[in-house]
Protein backbone atom coordinates (compact mmCIF):
# COMPACT_ATOMS: atom_id res chain seq x y z
CA UNK A 1 0.00 0.00 0.00
CA UNK A 2 3.19 1.77 0.06
CA UNK A 3 2.90 3.34 -3.28
CA UNK A 4 -0.90 4.37 -3.39
CA UNK A 5 -0.14 6.05 0.62
CA UNK A 6 2.25 8.66 -0.89
CA UNK A 7 0.81 9.36 -4.48
CA UNK A 8 -1.97 10.53 -1.78
CA UNK A 9 0.73 12.80 -0.14
CA UNK A 10 1.17 14.02 -3.89
CA UNK A 11 4.44 11.84 -4.59
CA UNK A 12 5.40 11.98 -7.93
CA UNK A 13 6.29 7.77 -9.34
CA UNK A 14 9.97 8.65 -9.66
CA UNK A 15 9.97 9.25 -5.57
CA UNK A 16 8.03 6.71 -4.55
CA UNK A 17 10.42 4.58 -6.69
CA UNK A 18 13.67 6.08 -5.63
CA UNK A 19 12.47 5.14 -1.99
CA UNK A 20 11.58 1.59 -2.73
CA UNK A 21 14.77 1.26 -4.75
CA UNK A 22 16.83 2.71 -1.62
CA UNK A 23 15.07 0.11 0.69
CA UNK A 24 16.45 -2.79 -1.25
CA UNK A 25 20.10 -1.30 -2.17
CA UNK A 26 20.37 -1.06 1.77
CA UNK A 27 19.04 -4.71 1.69
CA UNK A 28 21.70 -6.06 -0.11
CA UNK A 29 24.22 -5.86 2.68
CA UNK A 30 22.14 -6.71 5.49
CA UNK A 31 21.58 -10.13 2.90
CA UNK A 32 25.17 -10.69 3.07
CA UNK A 33 25.64 -10.13 6.40
CA UNK A 34 22.66 -12.60 7.40
CA UNK A 35 23.46 -15.09 5.01
CA UNK A 36 27.49 -15.49 6.48
CA UNK A 37 25.80 -15.41 9.90
CA UNK A 38 24.02 -18.16 9.30
CA UNK A 39 26.67 -20.52 7.32
CA UNK A 40 28.33 -19.93 10.65
CA UNK A 41 25.80 -21.42 12.36
CA UNK A 42 23.89 -18.65 13.91
CA UNK A 43 20.06 -20.05 14.27
CA UNK A 44 17.37 -18.87 11.65
CA UNK A 45 15.71 -17.61 14.66
CA UNK A 46 18.10 -14.41 16.01
CA UNK A 47 17.89 -12.63 12.06
CA UNK A 48 14.43 -12.88 11.78
CA UNK A 49 14.04 -11.72 15.22
CA UNK A 50 16.05 -8.90 14.48
CA UNK A 51 13.97 -8.04 11.39
CA UNK A 52 10.71 -7.79 13.26
CA UNK A 53 12.09 -5.10 15.98
CA UNK A 54 13.57 -3.27 12.77
CA UNK A 55 10.10 -3.42 10.63
CA UNK A 56 8.05 -2.18 13.36
CA UNK A 57 10.33 1.04 13.56
CA UNK A 58 9.90 1.51 10.12
CA UNK A 59 5.78 1.48 10.77
CA UNK A 60 6.09 3.96 13.15
CA UNK A 61 8.53 6.39 11.26
CA UNK A 62 5.52 5.69 7.87
CA UNK A 63 2.80 6.29 9.77
CA UNK A 64 3.66 9.67 10.99
CA UNK A 65 6.18 10.48 7.61
CA UNK A 66 5.13 13.48 5.32
CA UNK A 67 7.87 14.29 3.47
CA UNK A 68 10.61 12.56 1.27
CA UNK A 69 13.25 12.29 4.38
CA UNK A 70 10.73 10.31 6.52
CA UNK A 71 9.43 7.94 3.73
CA UNK A 72 13.14 7.16 2.47
CA UNK A 73 14.02 6.78 6.09
CA UNK A 74 11.05 4.30 6.91
CA UNK A 75 12.22 2.23 3.50
CA UNK A 76 15.53 1.99 4.16
CA UNK A 77 14.52 0.53 7.53
CA UNK A 78 12.29 -1.79 5.86
CA UNK A 79 15.36 -2.73 3.52
CA UNK A 80 17.46 -3.75 6.38
CA UNK A 81 14.65 -5.66 7.81
CA UNK A 82 14.05 -7.56 4.81
CA UNK A 83 17.77 -8.05 4.36
CA UNK A 84 18.16 -10.12 7.22
CA UNK A 85 14.57 -11.80 7.38
CA UNK A 86 14.47 -13.42 4.28
CA UNK A 87 17.62 -15.65 3.90
CA UNK A 88 17.26 -16.90 7.68
CA UNK A 89 13.18 -17.94 6.83
CA UNK A 90 14.34 -19.45 3.60
CA UNK A 91 16.98 -21.74 5.08
CA UNK A 92 14.76 -22.55 7.87
CA UNK A 93 12.21 -24.36 5.61
CA UNK A 94 14.27 -27.28 4.31
CA UNK A 95 15.29 -27.64 8.25
CA UNK A 96 11.54 -28.17 9.01
CA UNK A 97 10.82 -30.60 6.70
CA UNK A 98 10.77 -33.78 8.53
CA UNK A 99 9.17 -36.64 6.65
CA UNK A 100 8.15 -35.09 3.87
CA UNK A 101 10.06 -33.53 0.64
CA UNK A 102 11.43 -29.78 1.09
CA UNK A 103 9.73 -28.94 -2.13
CA UNK A 104 6.27 -29.62 -0.58
CA UNK A 105 7.21 -27.16 2.18
CA UNK A 106 8.37 -24.41 -0.02
CA UNK A 107 4.75 -24.70 -1.41
CA UNK A 108 3.32 -24.28 1.81
CA UNK A 109 5.45 -21.79 3.15
CA UNK A 110 4.62 -19.44 -0.46
CA UNK A 111 0.93 -20.48 0.57
CA UNK A 112 1.69 -18.87 4.40
CA UNK A 113 2.97 -15.65 2.66
CA UNK A 114 0.26 -15.49 0.50
CA UNK A 115 -2.10 -15.95 3.06
CA UNK A 116 -0.75 -13.01 4.66
CA UNK A 117 -0.02 -10.63 1.98
CA UNK A 118 -3.78 -11.12 0.80
CA UNK A 119 -5.13 -10.65 4.57
CA UNK A 120 -2.95 -7.24 4.58
CA UNK A 121 -4.39 -6.42 1.57
CA UNK A 122 -7.55 -6.40 2.06
CA UNK A 123 -7.57 -4.44 5.30
CA UNK A 124 -5.50 -1.74 3.34
CA UNK A 125 -7.97 -1.73 0.76
CA UNK A 126 -10.78 -1.65 3.28
CA UNK A 127 -8.68 1.52 5.58
CA UNK A 128 -8.48 2.99 1.86
CA UNK A 129 -11.98 3.42 1.44
CA UNK A 130 -12.68 4.31 4.95
CA UNK A 131 -9.89 7.34 4.40
CA UNK A 132 -7.74 5.74 7.00
CA UNK A 133 -4.85 4.36 5.01
CA UNK A 134 -1.84 5.19 6.75
CA UNK A 135 -3.74 2.84 9.50
CA UNK A 136 -1.78 0.00 7.04
CA UNK A 137 1.74 0.57 8.99
CA UNK A 138 -0.20 0.00 12.30
CA UNK A 139 -1.64 -3.23 11.24
CA UNK A 140 2.04 -4.53 10.42
CA UNK A 141 3.48 -2.92 13.70
CA UNK A 142 0.53 -5.60 15.43
CA UNK A 143 1.56 -8.74 13.44
CA UNK A 144 5.52 -8.06 13.79
CA UNK A 145 4.87 -7.95 17.45
CA UNK A 146 3.14 -11.38 17.02
CA UNK A 147 6.00 -12.76 15.31
CA UNK A 148 7.98 -11.45 17.71
CA UNK A 149 6.20 -13.49 20.58
CA UNK A 150 5.44 -16.72 18.26
CA UNK A 151 9.16 -16.94 18.27
CA UNK A 152 9.89 -16.56 21.99
CA UNK A 153 7.23 -19.52 22.50
CA UNK A 154 8.64 -21.32 19.29
CA UNK A 155 12.08 -20.75 17.58
CA UNK A 156 12.57 -21.90 13.96
CA UNK A 157 14.10 -25.62 14.30
CA UNK A 158 17.64 -25.74 13.37
CA UNK A 159 19.62 -28.89 13.36
CA UNK A 160 22.70 -27.50 11.15
CA UNK A 161 25.81 -27.54 13.88
CA UNK A 162 26.84 -31.14 13.86
CA UNK A 163 26.58 -31.18 10.09
CA UNK A 164 28.12 -27.57 9.40
CA UNK A 165 31.37 -29.07 11.63
CA UNK A 166 31.79 -32.58 10.68
CA UNK A 167 33.86 -35.02 12.12
CA UNK A 168 36.49 -36.59 10.06
CA UNK A 169 34.22 -39.67 9.97
CA UNK A 170 31.57 -37.64 8.30
CA UNK A 171 33.97 -36.28 6.06
CA UNK A 172 33.21 -38.89 3.11
CA UNK A 173 29.97 -37.46 2.16
CA UNK A 174 31.90 -33.86 1.76
CA UNK A 175 31.72 -32.90 -2.11
CA UNK A 176 34.96 -31.39 -3.64
CA UNK A 177 32.77 -29.21 -5.43
CA UNK A 178 31.75 -27.27 -2.54
CA UNK A 179 34.79 -26.45 -1.35
CA UNK A 180 36.13 -22.78 -3.03
CA UNK A 181 33.60 -21.20 -5.03
CA UNK A 182 33.08 -23.89 -7.14
CA UNK A 183 29.84 -24.48 -6.23
CA UNK A 184 28.77 -20.83 -7.44
CA UNK A 185 28.43 -20.82 -10.97
CA UNK A 186 25.30 -23.51 -11.23
CA UNK A 187 23.49 -21.10 -9.64
CA UNK A 188 23.91 -18.15 -12.02
CA UNK A 189 21.11 -19.25 -14.06
CA UNK A 190 18.39 -19.45 -11.94
CA UNK A 191 19.53 -16.22 -10.19
CA UNK A 192 19.32 -14.48 -13.58
CA UNK A 193 16.10 -16.20 -13.92
CA UNK A 194 15.05 -15.05 -10.52
CA UNK A 195 15.66 -11.24 -10.66
CA UNK A 196 13.26 -10.69 -13.80
CA UNK A 197 10.57 -12.81 -12.50
CA UNK A 198 11.16 -11.07 -9.14
CA UNK A 199 11.18 -7.69 -11.16
CA UNK A 200 7.33 -8.66 -12.22
CA UNK A 201 6.38 -9.09 -8.53
CA UNK A 202 8.00 -6.46 -7.25
CA UNK A 203 6.20 -4.04 -9.79
CA UNK A 204 2.83 -5.45 -9.01
CA UNK A 205 3.46 -4.11 -5.40
CA UNK A 206 5.11 -0.76 -6.76
CA UNK A 207 4.36 0.14 -10.76
CA UNK A 208 0.76 -1.60 -11.15
CA UNK A 209 -1.28 0.65 -8.14
CA UNK A 210 0.26 3.95 -9.92
CA UNK A 211 -0.54 2.45 -13.51
CA UNK A 212 -3.89 1.79 -12.41
CA UNK A 213 -4.71 5.78 -10.82
CA UNK A 214 -2.90 7.25 -13.60
CA UNK A 215 -4.84 5.28 -16.43
CA UNK A 216 -4.09 4.08 -19.74
CA UNK A 217 -3.67 5.73 -23.51
CA UNK A 218 -7.80 4.52 -23.32
CA UNK A 219 -8.27 3.06 -20.27
CA UNK A 220 -9.65 5.54 -17.37
CA UNK A 221 -7.60 6.21 -13.99
CA UNK A 222 -9.38 3.82 -11.44
CA UNK A 223 -9.83 5.31 -7.51
CA UNK A 224 -7.46 4.43 -4.97
CA UNK A 225 -9.47 1.97 -3.03
CA UNK A 226 -10.85 0.26 -6.35
CA UNK A 227 -6.67 0.29 -7.57
CA UNK A 228 -6.11 -1.35 -3.90
CA UNK A 229 -9.32 -3.92 -4.58
CA UNK A 230 -7.21 -4.85 -7.56
CA UNK A 231 -4.17 -5.77 -6.41
CA UNK A 232 -5.95 -7.59 -3.32
CA UNK A 233 -7.87 -9.96 -6.41
CA UNK A 234 -4.26 -10.58 -7.44
CA UNK A 235 -3.18 -11.04 -3.92
CA UNK A 236 -6.46 -13.60 -2.75
CA UNK A 237 -5.73 -15.47 -6.42
CA UNK A 238 -2.23 -16.43 -5.15
CA UNK A 239 -3.40 -17.49 -1.91
CA UNK A 240 -6.19 -19.66 -3.83
CA UNK A 241 -3.62 -20.86 -6.24
CA UNK A 242 -0.07 -21.11 -4.58
CA UNK A 243 -0.62 -24.56 -2.39
CA UNK A 244 -2.54 -26.47 -5.64
CA UNK A 245 0.24 -25.21 -8.06
CA UNK A 246 3.47 -25.14 -6.14
CA UNK A 247 2.15 -28.79 -4.80
CA UNK A 248 2.09 -29.76 -8.39
CA UNK A 249 4.96 -28.45 -9.55
CA UNK A 250 6.95 -30.14 -6.60
CA UNK A 251 6.31 -33.25 -7.96
CA UNK A 252 7.94 -32.59 -11.61
CA UNK A 253 11.38 -31.18 -12.97
CA UNK A 254 13.10 -27.79 -10.93
CA UNK A 255 13.06 -26.50 -15.18
CA UNK A 256 9.19 -27.64 -15.09
CA UNK A 257 8.14 -25.77 -12.70
CA UNK A 258 10.42 -22.31 -13.77
CA UNK A 259 9.15 -22.52 -16.80
CA UNK A 260 5.91 -22.74 -16.30
CA UNK A 261 6.45 -19.68 -14.29
CA UNK A 262 7.73 -17.31 -16.83
CA UNK A 263 4.89 -18.27 -19.08
CA UNK A 264 2.70 -17.04 -16.34
CA UNK A 265 4.04 -13.74 -16.03
CA UNK A 266 4.41 -13.38 -20.31
CA UNK A 267 0.54 -13.33 -20.47
CA UNK A 268 0.50 -12.06 -17.72
CA UNK A 269 2.21 -8.79 -19.25
CA UNK A 270 0.63 -9.03 -22.23
CA UNK A 271 -2.86 -8.66 -20.66
CA UNK A 272 -1.37 -5.51 -18.82
CA UNK A 273 0.22 -3.87 -21.60
CA UNK A 274 -3.02 -4.43 -23.90
CA UNK A 275 -5.24 -3.03 -21.42
CA UNK A 276 -3.73 0.33 -22.01
CA UNK A 277 -5.50 0.43 -25.36
CA UNK A 278 -8.98 -0.56 -24.72
CA UNK A 279 -11.09 1.97 -22.84
CA UNK A 280 -12.85 -1.44 -21.17
CA UNK A 281 -9.02 -2.18 -20.11
CA UNK A 282 -9.90 -2.51 -16.42
CA UNK A 283 -11.62 -6.26 -17.73
CA UNK A 284 -8.30 -7.23 -18.92
CA UNK A 285 -6.11 -6.40 -15.68
CA UNK A 286 -8.63 -8.03 -13.61
CA UNK A 287 -7.64 -11.10 -16.39
CA UNK A 288 -3.99 -10.87 -16.26
CA UNK A 289 -4.09 -11.40 -12.23
CA UNK A 290 -4.71 -14.93 -13.00
CA UNK A 291 -1.62 -15.68 -15.01
CA UNK A 292 0.53 -13.36 -12.86
CA UNK A 293 -0.84 -15.14 -9.44
CA UNK A 294 -0.31 -19.16 -11.40
CA UNK A 295 2.86 -17.87 -12.20
CA UNK A 296 4.03 -16.33 -9.13
CA UNK A 297 2.47 -19.75 -7.24
CA UNK A 298 4.71 -22.06 -9.93
CA UNK A 299 8.05 -19.90 -10.03
CA UNK A 300 8.55 -18.89 -6.20
CA UNK A 301 8.88 -22.33 -4.27
CA UNK A 302 10.65 -23.86 -7.09
CA UNK A 303 13.46 -21.21 -7.11
CA UNK A 304 13.78 -21.72 -3.68
CA UNK A 305 14.01 -25.16 -4.03
CA UNK A 306 16.50 -25.32 -7.00
CA UNK A 307 19.03 -23.05 -4.87
CA UNK A 308 19.07 -25.80 -2.23
CA UNK A 309 19.23 -28.85 -4.54
CA UNK A 310 22.31 -26.73 -6.45
CA UNK A 311 23.72 -26.00 -3.10
CA UNK A 312 26.04 -27.90 -0.42
CA UNK A 313 24.81 -27.37 3.14
CA UNK A 314 27.83 -25.61 4.41
CA UNK A 315 27.23 -22.73 1.82
CA UNK A 316 23.21 -22.25 1.85
CA UNK A 317 22.63 -19.35 4.20
CA UNK A 318 25.07 -17.89 1.57
CA UNK A 319 22.91 -18.95 -1.09
CA UNK A 320 19.54 -17.70 0.11
CA UNK A 321 20.94 -14.63 1.02
CA UNK A 322 22.18 -14.48 -3.10
CA UNK A 323 18.67 -15.75 -3.81
CA UNK A 324 16.86 -13.18 -1.96
CA UNK A 325 19.33 -10.66 -3.37
CA UNK A 326 17.15 -11.21 -6.44
CA UNK A 327 14.30 -9.51 -4.96
CA UNK A 328 16.15 -6.64 -3.95
CA UNK A 329 17.75 -6.16 -7.32
CA UNK A 330 14.82 -6.36 -9.26
CA UNK A 331 13.09 -4.07 -6.46
CA UNK A 332 15.95 -1.71 -6.67
CA UNK A 333 15.78 -1.81 -11.01
CA UNK A 334 12.55 -2.28 -11.68
CA UNK A 335 10.64 0.68 -9.68
CA UNK A 336 13.67 2.99 -10.77
CA UNK A 337 12.97 1.93 -14.10
CA UNK A 338 8.86 1.91 -14.02
CA UNK A 339 8.59 5.14 -12.15
CA UNK A 340 10.38 7.01 -15.24
CA UNK A 341 8.96 5.08 -17.79
CA UNK A 342 5.30 6.04 -16.34
CA UNK A 343 6.83 9.71 -15.57
CA UNK A 344 7.41 10.23 -19.14
CA UNK A 345 4.31 8.02 -20.87
CA UNK A 346 1.95 8.59 -18.38
CA UNK A 347 1.01 4.86 -19.04
CA UNK A 348 2.52 1.53 -18.29
CA UNK A 349 1.97 -0.05 -22.01
CA UNK A 350 5.81 0.30 -22.75
CA UNK A 351 6.25 -1.18 -19.07
CA UNK A 352 4.62 -4.22 -19.56
CA UNK A 353 5.72 -5.13 -23.02
CA UNK A 354 9.35 -4.68 -21.56
CA UNK A 355 8.97 -6.89 -18.43
CA UNK A 356 6.94 -10.23 -20.74
CA UNK A 357 10.34 -9.70 -23.19
CA UNK A 358 12.94 -10.21 -20.54
CA UNK A 359 10.45 -13.18 -19.39
CA UNK A 360 10.74 -14.96 -22.82
CA UNK A 361 14.06 -14.33 -22.91
CA UNK A 362 15.17 -15.76 -19.68
CA UNK A 363 13.56 -19.42 -21.03
CA UNK A 364 16.68 -20.70 -22.81
CA UNK A 365 18.45 -20.13 -19.51
CA UNK A 366 16.41 -22.79 -17.69
CA UNK A 367 18.66 -26.00 -19.91
CA UNK A 368 21.18 -26.01 -17.07
CA UNK A 369 18.81 -25.83 -14.24
CA UNK A 370 19.15 -29.36 -12.50
CA UNK A 371 19.67 -31.01 -9.38
CA UNK A 372 23.08 -31.59 -7.94
CA UNK A 373 22.30 -32.23 -4.15
CA UNK A 374 19.61 -33.47 -2.11
CA UNK A 375 17.52 -31.26 -0.10
CA UNK A 376 17.50 -32.28 3.40
CA UNK A 377 20.14 -31.91 6.25
CA UNK A 378 22.41 -34.87 4.74
CA UNK A 379 22.83 -32.75 1.64
CA UNK A 380 24.50 -35.94 0.02
CA UNK A 381 25.76 -35.00 -3.53
CA UNK A 382 23.46 -36.70 -6.13
CA UNK A 383 26.64 -37.76 -8.11
CA UNK A 384 27.72 -40.40 -5.41
CA UNK A 385 26.76 -43.77 -5.70
CA UNK A 386 25.45 -43.81 -2.12
CA UNK A 387 23.13 -41.34 -2.55
CA UNK A 388 19.23 -41.33 -1.96
CA UNK A 389 17.43 -39.32 -4.48
CA UNK A 390 13.65 -38.32 -4.57
CA UNK A 391 11.44 -39.46 -7.33
CA UNK A 392 10.97 -36.00 -8.82
CA UNK A 393 14.68 -35.51 -8.81
CA UNK A 394 15.59 -39.22 -10.42
CA UNK A 395 14.59 -38.77 -13.97
CA UNK A 396 17.05 -35.42 -14.22
CA UNK A 397 20.45 -37.13 -13.23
Amino acid sequence: MTPIVFHQASFSASLVGQGLAASALIGTAARLMSGVLLDRGLSCSWPVRIAAVLALLADLVLFQAQGFSGYLAGQLLIGVAAGFYFPAIELAVPLSCKGFNSSRGYALARSADALGVAIGALIGAALTALGLIRVVYLVEAAAVILMLVVLSLRPLPDGRAALLHPTVEDSTNTDPASEGWHWLPPLVPVLAVSIVATGIIALMQSALPLDLVRGGLARAPLSEAWSGTLIALQLALLVTLQWPVGNWVARHSLRFGLGIGLGGFVLGCVLLAASALWSGGIALIALAMLPIAFGEAAFLPTAAEAMVEETPLQHRGLAMALFSQCFAISATGAPLMAGFLLDQQGHGLLLWVLMGSLCLLMVPLLKTVRPRYTPGLSAIPLEQPNNVSSPRTAPLR
